[in-house]
């Protein structure tokens, strides 16, 4: 689980990262700016490789238990994910966010199977209810991307067969005839005259 307290720091320091990057890439010198890009990268290479070391002995070391804590931490999560190391595969995060939609999708007669994760998108397929009906795209933004992208933001695209765009809808505006009593309709006045 992660904690509060620790959520709201990662939050600030992200913030307060993404901020210095965006002065980075601001600076009017180009070799500045290059040489601070370099370092950063250079120096996110090094914590990789750290972080990567320190997975590979808790992994033979752990029966499961320190990886799902790891993989819980939203912080540590992230992390790992950026260097490639999240201890949890894509395919069985994907899975795991189907199963906590599942009781909303089966309340509406429907359920989603992954058929993959490829390259950061994952295939899914529609069944039930939810295939081939037009609230079968908002469904899927609604319910099902955000569950995916909540537990694997590694995927960025969710593609699903069976899915159908709603209708566009008209612009909202009638084009209404007035008639008043006694007088013809105007396109009847035009033809006679």
């Amino acid at each position: 689980m992660g904690h509060p307290a620790t959520t709201d720091t990662a939050t600030e320091q992200v913030a307060r990262v993404e901020t210095l990057l965006a002065q980075l890439e601001a600076l009017p010198e180009a070799a500045a700016r290059d040489t601070a890009t370099e370092a950063m990268q250079a120096l996110l290479e090094l914590y990789g490789e750290g972080l990567g070391r320190i997975v590979d002995v808790l992994a033979a070391h752990d029966d499961g238990t320190l990886a799902q804590a790891l993989a819980e931490d939203e912080l540590v999560a992230h992390l790992l994910l950026l260097h490639g190391l999240h201890p949890v595969p894509v395919e069985e995060r994907v899975l795991e966010a189907l199963e906590g939609v599942r009781p909303y999708m089966e309340s509406h007669g429907g359920s989603a199977e992954l058929l993959g994760v490829e390259d950061g998108v994952a295939h899914l397929r529609l069944e039930g209810s939810c295939s081939g009906c037009p609230s079968s795209s908002i469904t899927l933004k609604l319910a099902i991307e955000k569950a995916i992208f909540e537990v694997a933001p590694d995927v960025h695209e969710v593609l699903a067969e069976g899915a159908v765009e709603p209708p566009v809808p008209s612009s909202g505006l009638l084009q209404l005839e007035m008639i008043r009593p006694g007088c013809a309709p105007v396109q009847a006045r035009q033809r006679s005259a």
